[in-house]
C-alpha cells in the first residue's frame, strides 16, 4: 500500500500533538514525514525521536541550537533536515513526500505556507482559522486553480462537511455553527470586565491553545469561523448562523429547504476531526470512547447575547464588507489578545479595539497576497496606537 506522508504544520500545539496521536493509532501506510514548530524544542525533540521525520523547522536559529542540544540529551541517532523561520514552514508544507498537510498553527503566520502548500497540490487539513478569515478567496482561488483539497479540521467545519455530504446546495437553507459558550456564557458584564486571564482561560469542554481559548471566551473564534464557513462551503453572512450549546456534542448542523435538520454529533475529542480530514472520503474505525447520549441527559441551545459578545457582531460586519476588512479584523484581534494576555487590556477590551481599527479601516479588494498583508501589518500598527491610547485613557466610554 502506497505510504501517505503527514506534514505537520505547528506540530507542539494542542492539533499538532493529537495529529500525531492519530497518525500513530492509524498505522500504515500514514507516516510524518516533516514537523514545523515554533519554540517548544522540548516536545518537538520528542516528536522527532518517535516518529523519525525527514524535515524540521523550528523558528529560528537559536531554536535550532537548543533542539540539536535536546536531541544530543535524548541520545537520538534521528538526524532530519533542520530548517528556520518561513522558509522552514514553506519547505515543511510543501514537502514532496507530503501528501496531506495539516495547518496547526496560530494565527497570520500560517497563511503563506498553506499557500504554498495548496499551490503544489497537497490536501491541506486546515485548523488555522486565520487562513481563510485574511484570505479566504486566495486560498479557494488557488485550491481550485492546482486541484488541491482543503478539508477543515475544526470540530464545527469538520461537522458541516460531513452534514453536506451527497448534499444537494441549493437544497440546504442554513448552516448552523454551535459554540459552548465559553467560561462566561452565564456571567454578567460586570463580571466579564473583572475577568482574568487564569478565568479566560478555563474553557468548559475543550482542552484549546492559549488564543483560540481567549477567542473563544470572547466568541470572536465563533466569528472566525462564521468567515470560514463562507469560504468554505459557499454560503453568504445570512445562510449562517451560530448557537450557544453548552453541551458540546452537537458540532453542527445544516437546514435543509424542506425543514429537515442535520447535526453532526460525537464526544469532545479533536482526534475525530483529524482522522476524518486524514482518511476522507474513507471512514477508518477509531478508538476513541464512543457518545453516550444516556449519560448526557440533555441538550440545550441558546441564542449567543452579543451584547455581552459584541466580537461575533464584528465577524459578521467584515464578512459583510468582505474585501481586507476581515484581515483587518483579524490582525486587531490578535493583537488585542496579546495585550490582554500581557495584563495591558481587560476581556472586554479586545472588541473595542478591534472595533476601533475596522472603522479606521477602508476596505480593498483582497485579491493578492500583497494586498492582504499589507492590511494585515496596517491593522496591527493601528491596534497597538489604539491599545496605548486606551491605556493613557482608561475611563474611555465603552
Amino acid at each position: 500500500m502506497r505510504v501517505k506522508g503527514i506534514a505537520v504544520l505547528g506540530s507542539t500545539g494542542s492539533i499538532g500533538c493529537n495529529t500525531l496521536r492519530v497518525v500513530e493509532a492509524l498505522g500504515e501506510p500514514f507516516r510524518i514525514v516533516a514537523l514545523a514548530a515554533r519554540r517548544n524544542v522540548a516536545k518537538l525533540s520528542e516528536q522527532i525521536v518517535r516518529h523519525r521525520p525527514l524535515l524540521v523547522s523550528v523558528e529560528d536559529e537559536r531554536c535550532a541550537e537548543e533542539l540539536r542540544a535536546c536531541l544530543r540529551v535524548l541520545g537520538s541517532t534521528v538526524e532530519p533536515r533542520l530548517l528556520i523561520g518561513e522558509q522552514g514552514l514553506i519547505e515543511v508544507a510543501t514537502h514532496e513526500e507530503a501528501s496531506c498537510v495539516v495547518a496547526a498553527t496560530v494565527g497570520a503566520v500560517g497563511l503563506v505556507p498553506t499557500l504554498r502548500a495548496l499551490e503544489a497540490g497537497k490536501r491541506v487539513a486546515l485548523a488555522n482559522k486565520e487562513t481563510l478569515v485574511m484570505a479566504g478567496e486566495l486560498v479557494t482561488r488557488t485550491a481550485r486553480r492546482s486541484g488541491a483539497e482543503l478539508l477543515p479540521i475544526d470540530s464545527e467545519h469538520n461537522a458541516l462537511h460531513q452534514c453536506l455530504r451527497g448534499e444537494d446546495r441549493a437544497e440546504v437553507r442554513r448552516l448552523i455553527l454551535t459554540a459552548s459558550g465559553g467560561p462566561f456564557r452565564a456571567c454578567d458584564r460586570e463580571a466579564m470586565e473583572r475577568a482574568t486571564v487564569e478565568e479566560a482561560m478555563r474553557h468548559p469542554t475543550w482542552n484549546m491553545g492559549t488564543k483560540v481559548t481567549i477567542d473563544s471566551a470572547t466568541l470572536m473564534n465563533k466569528g472566525l469561523e462564521v468567515i470560514e464557513a463562507h469560504w468554505l462551503f459557499g454560503f453568504d453572512a445570512d445562510q449562517i448562523d451560530v448557537l450557544i450549546h453548552p453541551e458540546s456534542v452537537v458540532h453542527s448542523m445544516i437546514e435543509l429547504i424542506d425543514g429537515s435538520v442535520i447535526a453532526q454529533m460525537g464526544i469532545t475529542d479533536m482526534r475525530h476531526a483529524i482522522q476524518y480530514a486524514l482518511t476522507y472520503p474513507q471512514r477508518l474505525a477509531c478508538t476513541l470512547p464512543r457518545l453516550d447520549l444516556t449519560r448526557i441527559g440533555m441538550l440545550r441551545f441558546e441564542r449567543p447575547d452579543v451584547e455581552r459578545f459584541p466580537s461575533l457582531t464584528l465577524a459578521y460586519r467584515a464578512l459583510r464588507t468582505g474585501g481586507t476588512m476581515p484581515a483587518v479584523m483579524n490582525a486587531a484581534n490578535e493583537e488585542a489578545v496579546n495585550a490582554f494576555l500581557q495584563g495591558r487590556l481587560k476581556l472586554t477590551e479586545i472588541a473595542r479595539i478591534v472595533a476601533r481599527v475596522m472603522e479606521r479601516h477602508a476596505a480593498r479588494a483582497a485579491s493578492s497576497l500583497d494586498e492582504i498583508l499589507a492590511a494585515d501589518a496596517w491593522a496591527r500598527r493601528r491596534a497597538t496606537e489604539e491599545i496605548g491610547a486606551l491605556g493613557c485613557n482608561a475611563s474611555a466610554p465603552v
